[in-house]
């Protein structure tokens, strides 16, 4: 094929110019999921027991329930990004449309069930873990 006309090429026009800013999107979305699953690792193991009271007493913390939720926005974001590229990339027929609305009713499903839960324990749960 070719890269469109001289004259396309000089205006610039045939391209979105979308690509970097969703690439680095992308990059964001994995820094912060890495810092924040680290901070959840951590988190849990240094829990003094895993009984569902002492899970729920931790999570009704502020401190707590603030990154759970970030962290739900952020794994829901970079999975969505990056099945939506696939999608984008390998399929070309019809489907295409039905599957990226699809994926975007499953992230949003997801997204909303976890910040449910997570606000519900956070705040029904009385006490806090030791």
């Amino acid at each position: 094929m070719g890269n469109g006309t001289r004259l396309g090429r000089v205006r610039g026009l045939g391209s979105a110019h979308e690509g970097a800013g969703e690439w680095w999107k992308h990059k964001l979305s994995a820094g912060s999921n890495l810092l924040l699953v680290l901070w959840l690792i951590v988190s849990i193991a240094i829990l003094p027991a895993y009984d569902y009271a002492t899970v729920a007493g931790w999570i009704a913390q502020p401190l707590v329930a603030v990154p759970l939720i970030l962290l739900v926005l952020s794994v829901t974001f970079h999975f969505r990004h990056g099945l939506q590229v696939v999608i984008e990339d390998y399929q070309h027929d019809e489907s295409r449309f039905v599957l990226l609305v699809l994926l975007e009713y499953f992230t949003i499903t997801v997204r909303v069930l976890a910040i449910f839960s997570i606000l519900k324990i956070a705040f029904t749960t009385t006490g806090v873990a030791a």
